[in-house]
């Protein structure tokens, strides 16, 4: 399956192994990024995107979008280069919670394990089952849920 100019870092199916961890890179998290993704989704709701408001709040600062979290996470994960050249598609985000709030500052990082596995041999791979946990530069988990995603078999 592989094209010419391809590039494969990533883990195959088969080398997933229930249990297994892996840990990203951390990120910080700006005013840049939200305003970015407000500007993308349309949703600029004042929690995200209103410094003045957001101050008479019980946060009392902007938050950032938890889908924007999720978004990075994504990207933190494709930097780990375990999906490189072998993730066919991200399937199913489930049992998302949002545990605490993100603000412009933080610095976050996904940690990972394989809960699960089941091949397609259809499709040439299977799916991997990741357990996903959000946590900023405090070592506090700010949300947590799965990620299911089909990756490719072994050539």
């Amino acid at each position: 399956m592989s094209q010419k100019g391809s590039f494969q870092r990533g883990l195959y199916f088969e080398e997933f192994d229930i249990g297994q961890e892996m840990k990203t890179p951390a990120r910080t998290v700006t005013e840049t990024d939200i305003v970015n993704f407000a500007g993308v989704s349309g949703d600029f709701t004042s929690i995200h995107t209103d410094a003045v408001y957001t101050e008479t709040t019980l946060l009392g600062q902007r938050v950032a979008h938890g889908l924007l979290i999720i978004s990075i996470v994504t990207g933190l994960a494709a930097r780990s280069g375990f999906l490189e050249g072998t993730a066919l598609a991200l399937r199913e985000i489930t049992d998302w919670k949002f545990s605490s709030p993100v603000f412009i500052g933080d610095t976050i990082h996904a940690e990972f394990m394989v809960e699960g596995k089941k091949p397609f041999p259809r499709l040439g791979g299977g799916a991997v089952i990741l357990s996903v946990r959000v946590v900023n530069q405090e070592e506090k988990v700010v949300m947590r849920g799965k990620f299911n995603l089909l990756m490719l078999s072994q050539p």
